[in-house]
């Protein structure tokens, strides 16, 4: 059930096992480690795993390792899941060991593919049997057109496979949001009307891999986006958390489909140790009561019917209403102040 109501004085973190933590918006933007993130992952860490599930192809698992150690955090190589790992372990089912690969990307990848006996070539000429992209501050027009020249015949008339590290379309950084992975992927398919096989988040295989990685039975994910860590958590069978320190904001939320909701809505990871409030649904008419916050959907209106004295519930409690409505954000009328945004790390 999205929006998970936790029994009285029950946090997010009760009977949880595993912790994995999208890095990029969640644990730190950049350089920067996000206000309190660091302080509330460590508490979390007495009787629980402790990983780290990332799309950012472009670093290895011992470089992530050693910046969350400055941090202050605990971590080892092994506590670190990459895309790239990800692509690797669809491309053993493709392409044997000792095969050229036409890399595009940085370090992260690279590490990765020649660490399962791949041969990194960046050339098309240079008759690779597989294309695996990843994103890197340095990837170059002429990156790009490689794998355009490499992938040019279609796979289905005997061309070669391509693997995505990930789509993420954006990427947060100290500066800001900066264009991601999904952007120079969707730049190679626009010039050879192909689609690549994707390895990270959304999909699977990266949640399975932490899984197994951590022995968990009962692990809890958190991210920063709809689109990739929470539906692939939800696809892979994992409770998740949303925390609105990174990508999406709560007009994302409000407008999530069934796929892409969470099980909790954090403003910031200090909220992973605050008992989560009981979500209440007045049978009468539908309203949705969080804390001290209150929605109700009639007709076409999301009226507010309490706000209370905390955002964050206002916000849980309009997107249970919303999404119980069973309707499309587009055809109602939301007032302002569900969307407000005063959760925004700075």
């Amino acid at each position: 059930m999205p929006l998970f109501s936790r029994g009285r004085d029950q946090t997010p973190l009760d009977g949880v096992d595993a912790v994995l933590a999208d890095l990029d918006g969640v644990v730190y933007a950049g350089h920067r480690a996000l206000p309190h993130a660091v302080e509330a992952l460590l508490a979390a860490v007495p009787g629980r795993r402790l990983g780290y599930i990332t799309n950012n192809a472009s670093r290895t698992d011992a470089t992530v390792a050693a910046q969350l150690a400055d941090f202050g955090l605990p971590a080892a190589p092994d506590d670190v899941i990459t895309s790239p790992q990800a692509a690797v372990r669809l491309l053993r089912d493709l392409v044997p060991a000792g095969s050229r690969i036409l890399a595009v990307g940085g370090e992260g990848l690279v590490v990765e593919l020649q660490k399962a006996g791949y041969v990194v070539v960046r050339r098309a000429d240079d008759d690779p049997a597989a294309v695996v992209q990843g994103f890197a501050p340095h990837v170059a027009w002429t990156d790009l057109a490689e794998a355009a020249y490499a992938l040019a015949q279609p796979e289905e008339a005997g061309g070669i496979p391509w693997i995505a590290t990930n789509t993420d379309w954006t990427i947060p950084q100290a500066r800001g949001v900066a264009p991601g992975n999904g952007t120079l992927v969707s730049a190679v398919h626009t010039a050879v009307g192909r689609l690549a096989t994707v390895a990270g988040k959304p999909e699977t295989p990266i949640y399975e891999e932490a899984v197994a990685r951590f022995g968990a039975a009962s692990p809890l994910f958190i991210g920063d986006r709809l689109d990739t860590d929470i539906l692939g958590a939800q696809r892979a069978g994992i409770r998740s958390a949303l925390v609105l320190t990174g990508i999406d904001r709560p007009k994302h939320l409000l407008a999530a489909p069934a796929g892409s909701r969470p099980d909790f809505v954090l403003g910031d990871l200090r909220e992973l140790h605050e008992p989560y409030p009981r979500v209440r649904v007045r049978e009468r008419d539908g309203a949705v009561t969080v804390g001290g916050a209150t929605v109700r959907v009639e007709g076409a209106d999301v009226q507010v019917l309490a706000a209370g004295d905390r955002p964050i519930d206002l916000l849980r409690a309009g997107a249970r209403a919303i999404w119980d409505s069973g309707r499309a954000i587009f055809g109602l009328r939301v007032p302002e102040v569900l969307y407000a945004d005063p959760f925004r790390a700075v």
